[in-house]
């Protein structure tokens, strides 16, 4: 059985303890990895061993990270941020503070009365909780509206994060314990709710769950509502035309591919049409804004000014020429995604769908000029999904949070308080880089080698892979079509 252990019905499951060398090592403080015999309560291995399974634990653990969350920005809660509290106790919330300049404080409806600049789908949610809380507020003039709008979206995102672990869970069910990764992150502990971009994770999760399970339709519209909500979502229909090129099998990909599509526009046009300024406003700030921090473009920004501090270098005047920042981003994402569909279409062995998709995100992030905080939320249940390894995962997690306390000293210093030099927030900013090009480097290791795949460990091909999942596999060089042997 190796690394795994099996059910009464003979289904293989994982244990890390005893799969993944990093846990196997830490596993030594206590005695080693876990027994074939004593992981029937918590290991699930057997039915009926307990209330305590491993998906049973693992939702406890998200609802115990999202508590300590709601716990960390409980200096902020009140809206009351004097001398830079939100930033000197890392409270920091487009949740709170969007409740006031988005004008829902004052019963504006988003588009119809004030101009979002979010997505469609996120600027409908932020309506239909703010503007309740308005409503109670006018009855109830005591209570502090940020506050109950704060805890509010803080439940609602909350609950979609636990739901979105359960998704997880059904999409490996041989590896429940993978979805820890998720519950556990150190990035979701600090950045849960800075934004509402847990709605679209949801949707995104679910959506693959849908693919997963053979309703492209379902999967379609998730999806879309995905990208309703934050743009990145969609990027996982561009592996799925990948994969159904490279096997052939279309009809469920075009199915999934339109019903995304068709409900974008389902959900944008209404409100293009009834509030074309409001709705623009989304797409004209993100065409005008400059060099963000912490990107990749910021990072050459500050080089430009070390090496040649008397004159504009290249990356400063990217920054004052927008237009041609933009085209750049654009082309180097879609030059990455090209490499991405041929090395889909190339690899040995047909590449997962989570491990396609992966890439695709993370290439955005790479080139983007817009990197904050809480994108790494993106990135998340795809690394779940797509290289479930502790160890270089760990590793890119700490990178995060050190780029968030590094962040948030460097809005410190551009208040004027200013707590170190620009060099260690630069330095935060490269190693959080750095640390999602390694993740990409295990990724495109584990395509060009698969059997260092350690969810091929445990599934003979693709659980999340839908219609693609034990599909023949034609060398598409030179050999002649393989059918996975399933286990």
């Amino acid at each position: 059985m190796g690394a795994n252990l099996m059910r009464e019905d003979a289904e293989p499951v994982d244990q890390p303890s005893r799969s993944d060398g990093f846990v196997r090592g830490l596993s030594e403080v206590i005695g080693g990895p876990v027994g074939e015999h004593a992981v029937d309560r918590a290991g699930g291995a057997r039915s009926g061993g307990g209330f305590w399974t491993a998906s049973r634990i693992v939702l406890a653990l998200v609802c115990l990270t999202l508590a300590l969350h709601w716990v960390q920005k409980s200096p902020c809660q009140d809206g009351a941020w004097r001398d830079f509290q939100q930033y000197k106790q890392f409270c920091y919330t487009d949740v709170l503070a969007l409740y006031y300049a988005e004008g829902l404080n004052e019963g504006k409806v988003p588009y119809a009365d004030h101009p979002v600049e979010y997505p469609v789908l996120t600027g409908a949610f932020m309506g239909a909780l703010g503007l309740p809380v308005h409503e109670l507020g006018k009855d109830n003039p005591e209570i502090n509206q940020g506050q109950w709008f704060y805890n509010l979206n803080a439940l609602v995102l909350g609950a979609i994060a636990v739901g979105a672990v359960g998704a997880l869970l059904a999409l490996r069910k041989r590896r429940p314990w993978d979805a820890a990764m998720f519950a556990l992150s150190p990035a979701l502990l600090v950045t849960a709710t800075v934004n509402w971009d847990l709605l679209a994770i949801g949707l995104a999760v679910f959506g693959m769950l849908a693919w997963a399970r053979h309703r492209p339709v379902a999967a379609g519209v998730l999806l879309g509502l995905g990208c309703a909500a934050k743009l990145w979502p969609l990027f996982i229909l561009g592996p799925i035309l990948v994969l159904a090129f490279r096997t052939k099998r279309w009809r469920a990909a075009m199915t999934t591919l339109g019903t995304g599509i068709a409900t974008v526009l389902a959900v944008n046009i209404p409100v293009a049409l009834l509030f074309t300024e409001s709705w623009k406003r989304f797409f004209d700030l993100n065409s005008t804004r400059p060099i963000d921090w912490g990107t990749f473009w910021y990072i050459g920004r500050y080089l430009d000014n070390k090496w040649s501090p008397n004159s504009a270098g290249p990356f400063q005047w990217l920054s004052d020429h927008v237009s041609t920042l933009n085209l750049l981003t654009y082309l180097l994402f879609g030059l990455a995604c090209i490499g991405i569909a041929a090395l889909g279409v190339y690899a040995p062995r047909r590449p997962r769908l989570a491990s396609l998709a992966f890439l695709v995100v993370a290439a955005f992030l790479i080139f983007s000029k817009v990197w904050s905080q809480q994108y790494v939320l993106w990135l998340l249940p795809l690394a779940v999904l797509a290289r479930p390894r502790w160890g270089a995962f760990l590793v890119w997690q700490l990178a995060e949070v050190a780029y968030f306390l590094a962040f948030y000293g460097e809005l410190l210093g551009a208040e004027g308080k200013q707590v170190f030099p620009e060099g260690v927030f630069v330095l935060a900013a490269t190693l959080r880089l750095a640390g999602v090009v390694a993740m990409c480097y295990f990724v495109v290791r584990d395509i060009l080698r698969p059997e260092l795949d350690p969810v091929r460990e445990t599934y003979a091909d693709d659980p999340d892979g839908g219609d693609f999942d034990g599909a023949p596999d034609p060398d598409v060089l030179h050999e002649p079509e393989r059918v996975p042997v399933r286990a």
